[in-house]
């Protein structure tokens, strides 16, 4: 079974994020991994969840809270990624040695996907429906659950986008509303049921919000603290998360 080419391109790309995969496959615990790869005990958890949202199945499962701040081991899918980076380790030395420009590498990494969207999920497209100058994309994500992007007829085609595209959807935390989960679904927006894993309260300005999805995807939203207790939503809660097609970006392997 092949990876997705946005997850073999970090796995190239930003090597020191799957070689935590290593480190928690040694030390079962995201804060020992942590401190073992050299990253905050936050950075690990975006690095996972940014792993885990671009494979088909999530590569490390964890428990939140307990000895040593949370137990963490890899899935089979997980075990299989380490092996495969292990295996490029080798051939990243070979390509160093048979290089005859150290600019090529430099290209390449230009060429290569990097975004400040918090929220990158992989999936696949399922239809494409002309509405306008616009088209209405239906994806796919990990274990079937599906959300739509409104992007141009123009990007759709320059993107080659067709049934079964493997894409990146793109996501800012602060395009996400949550809502309680009592609250009717909005017709015409994305509507994601999930639990909130964490709350990171900042001293001036809007929380963060991690949001476990049921594919074992994540996502991460912004949400003004006040809001939050308003609507009775803290860590454990289920939630609606709200966003809208226009909010989805789309992006594509090369």
């Amino acid at each position: 079974m092949s990876l997705p080419p946005l997850l073999t391109q970090h796995i190239v790309r930003r090597p020191q994020r799957i070689a935590l995969l290593q480190h928690i496959a040694e030390q079962g615990s995201i804060t020992r991994a942590a401190k073992s790869a050299g990253l905050s005990y936050k950075a690990a958890w975006d690095a996972i969840d940014e792993l885990n949202n671009l494979a088909d199945q999530p590569l490390v499962e964890r428990s939140v809270g307990g000895r040593g701040g949370g137990g963490a081991k890899l899935s089979e899918e997980g075990q299989r990624v380490l092996r495969l980076y292990q295996r490029l380790q080798a051939l990243q030395a070979q390509l160093l040695e048979a290089s005859e420009d150290a600019g090529d590498l430099g290209l390449l990494s230009r060429l290569m996907l990097r975004t400040s969207a918090r929220n990158q999920l992989h999936g696949k497209v399922l239809g494409i429906e002309a509405q306008g100058h616009n088209d209405r994309v239906r994806l796919e994500l990990a274990r079937g659950l599906v959300i739509e992007a409104q992007i141009t007829h123009d990007s759709t085609l320059r993107l080659e986008l067709a049934i079964g595209t493997e894409v990146v959807a793109l996501i800012k935390a602060g395009w996400l509303e949550l809502h309680p989960i009592e609250s009717a679904e909005q017709s015409g927006i994305n509507t994601l049921r999930g639990v909130i894993e964490q709350v990171a309260a900042a001293e001036d300005g809007p929380s963060e919000v991690r949001i476990g999805l049921p594919n074992g995807q994540t996502l991460c939203a912004l949400a003004d603290p006040l809001q939050l207790h308003e609507r009775n939503l803290a860590t454990g809660s289920a939630v609606h998360v709200a966003f809208s097609p226009t909010n989805v970006l789309l992006g594509t392997p090369l």
